[in-house]
Parts: C-alpha cells; structure tokens; sequence
C-alpha cells in the first residue's frame, strides 16, 4: 500500500453527477491544474447510509471557506450516478443530502478507488470452478480524503474506518498550513493555525520557535 502524498493525483476521467441531476465526466487532476485551485477530494462508503450524510452536509456547510482559500470540494463513493441524484433528491430530514451543491464521482466501475487502494477488500480469491476472483468485505471505499495543490499534487492522504466522520476544519487548517509554506517559504510546526507563528527550516528557526513557545 503506497501513499499518494508527493505524486501526481491519477490523470483519470470519472462519472460525476450534480444536483441538477447531470452526468458528467470529472478528472481531478485535471481540475486542480486548469482551474490553477487546489481540491479537497473526499470518498465515503455508501449513499443512503448513516455518518455519510452528516459528512456531506458538513462540507457544504463549509464550502464558502473552501472557496475562500481557492479549493473545489468533490465528493466521491462507487455508488452510481442515478444513485447519487436520488441521494441528492432527498431532504434532509429523511436522511438525505438535498441542497449539496458541489459534485460527487460515481466510480461505480471502481477504477480509481482501485488505484488509490481504498477499497475495504480484506481478501481476493480466484475461483477455479468460474474463473473469477470472489472478493470478501463490501468492496466500497473508506472515509478517504486527498488535499491536492495547483500542480496536481496530493499534499494530503488521510483515511477513516467506516465508522468514523471526518472533522472538515482539520481540512481548512491543512489548505491554511501548506498555502503558508508556499507563499512564505516557512514551515508550519504542531498545531499551527492561520495567524500563528511558523518556522524557518533549518535549526536555528527550530530552536528559536521552541524558545518563545
């Protein structure tokens, strides 16, 4: 399992579908590089389900700050795109997520999440008798998310279990950390928020800021 962090996000075309109810191809990797934007890329297991709504909303919730700081948000599950319009048809007090607004890939032939290896296969047969491989676990994503700068590169990889939503801010604070050391050409130590003190690379910056703090 190799992390994406300091490579190229996958140059690959992906269903998407919005709350127009429009099907259309998406590349992420192209939409950081033409847009000149970064984008925060987040997979969730299964439309109609539990944490998964609450974690849509979120980001919707959120998508003005997203856009403040030049990102795109774009959802993702291997659900497919009939799926997620009725998804996005439905209200929220029925556990819908009508009024998101941002668009979410339907990689319902699994082709990224494969290359991404966050699909929760915990084991592949080949079965002799059909000639296929028999998979065990749903085969649908983890809470997986990518932070990818303006050149397409994945400066962020996290993964949740199923259970487990994501803290959106988390993703506001790394897009602030790492805006900071492009434009700076600082680092940014443990905690470090949009405001706070950052660091000169080299020894001398470490010492002084663990002396003031």
């Amino acid at each position: 399992m190799a992390t994406a962090v300091g490579k190229k996000f996958p140059n690959l075309e992906v269903d998407a579908m919005n709350e127009l109810g429009d099907t259309f191809k998406v590349n992420v990797l192209e939409e950081a590089v033409k847009n000149n934007k970064k984008v925060v890329l987040f997979w969730y297991p299964k439309d109609f389900t539990f944490v998964c709504p609450t974690e849509l909303h979120a980001f919707q919730a959120a998508l003005g700050e997203f856009e403040k700081r030049n990102t795109i948000v774009i959802g993702a599950s291997c659900d497919t795109p009939e799926v997620h319009f009725a998804w996005l048809s439905t209200s929220k007090d029925n556990g819908g997520i009508e009024g998101v607004t941002y668009p979410i890939l339907a990689d319902s032939n699994r082709n990224l999440s494969s290359i991404l290896g966050i699909l929760d296969i915990t084991n592949e047969t080949f079965d002799e008798a059909t000639q296929t491989i028999q998979v065990e676990g749903d085969n649908v994503t983890y809470r997986a998310t990518y932070l990818i700068d303006e050149e397409g590169t994945v400066f962020h990889e996290g993964i949740n279990h199923m259970p487990v939503g994501r803290n959106v801010n988390e993703y506001l604070r790394l897009i602030d950390a790492y805006s900071h050391v492009q434009s700076h050409g600082e680092v940014c130590p443990a905690n470090w928020e949009e405001g706070k003190d950052a660091m000169q690379a080299n020894a001398k910056g470490t010492a002084a800021y663990l002396a003031s703090h």
